[in-house]
């Protein structure tokens, strides 16, 4: 059935969708007749936004089944008490892996489809065996296929979203083939290589818990560059004859994709294409910063919001 937002329910609705339990608690009737009874409050949500919810009856059993985070499959009807209510005659958790994501979380402005083609292309435009075969030895695996076009590049500061660190990668490997274009020096296929794989440490990074984006124990620990490194290090080993001189560049583009090391590198560029990569990688995230800035709209004058992150407001215009 296709999913029912919260932003279109209106009252009379029959209502059988998806939706994230974000508040849970059971209360006591107040009716004699029901004396030492209790009914189930919820307040669900998805990306559209949120509604309160009960279960008249049933409450305390269906209270044990779900729990604040889960996504639940609901059937009901909205009425109108103090507002917009669904009342819930049955519910029932949806295995994690079947939730859809970009119902609960903003997700890439750009079209899935759109993006998985785009990356196709940069992997045919990888020209070098062993690079081809290390790509291959990512994106051929499916658990790393979907994690990697699904996570999103950080919480807060730019691609933070479902299929952001697709967007962000794909992105970062366009700027690349245009320095590759002017800089003959620079080796189109280690760049593209770089360009996919200098964050796929955040795909153990950060986790999606409901409406919110976390970082996991170890992307606390040990950070997504780290954690990059040890993937790329485990995939080049199962390659024999992996070059180890193109091994160390790849994995210096990968420790140094941040620049500076007050930044979060543990070492500095010091080769051409390791710098190229970072630059690319700032003007990426730092565009996208501005975009999402300027997508709040102007709030007086024609100017944005002071954003604490870029240290700025922005002009949009004087409206016309």
């Amino acid at each position: 059935m296709e999913k029912q937002f919260v932003a279109g329910l209106k009252v009379g609705d029959t209502v059988c969708s998806e939706f994230l339990v974000t508040e849970k608690s059971l209360a006591a009737f107040t009716q004699p007749n029901r004396a030492g009874e209790q009914f189930l409050r919820l307040q669900l949500a998805d990306v559209s936004g949120s509604i309160k919810a009960v279960a008249w009856e049933r409450g305390p059993e269906l209270a044990g089944k779900i729990a604040v985070g889960d996504v639940v499959r609901v059937r009901g009807e909205v009425t109108n008490f103090k507002g917009l209510q669904l009342v819930v005659t049955d519910l029932s958790v949806v295995e994690p892996q079947s939730v859809k994501k970009e119902y609960f979380l903003k997700t890439a402005p750009r079209p899935r489809e759109e993006m998985l083609a785009e990356l196709r292309s940069i992997l045919l435009a990888v020209t070098v065996p062993v690079l081809q075969e290390l790509l291959a030895a990512f994106f051929g695996d499916e658990t790393f296929f979907r994690a990697y076009t699904e996570a999103p590049a950080a919480r807060s500061v730019h691609h933070n979203y479902v299929s952001g660190l697709l967007e962000h990668s794909l992105e970062v490997a366009a700027l690349c083939r245009h320095f590759a274009s002017l800089y003959r020096q620079l080796d189109l296929s280690l760049l593209l290589t770089g360009a996919l794989l200098h964050d796929i440490g955040k795909i153990e990074e950060y986790e999606i818990k409901g409406l919110t984006i976390e970082l996991t124990t170890r992307g606390k620990l040990h950070g997504h560059i780290i954690i990059g490194a040890e993937m790329l290090a485990q995939k080049v080993k199962k390659i024999a004859g992996f070059p180890e001189a193109l091994y160390l560049e790849l994995l210096h583009m990968v420790l140094a994709h941040h620049g500076q090391k007050e930044w979060g590198s543990p070492v500095i560029p010091r080769t051409f294409a390791a710098y190229a990569l970072f630059y690319a990688d700032l003007t990426s995230a730092r565009l996208n910063q501005f975009a999402q800035a300027t997508g709040k709209g102007a709030k007086d004058n024609g100017w944005t919001e002071w954003d604490r992150l870029l240290e700025r407001d922005i002009f949009l215009g004087l409206a016309e």
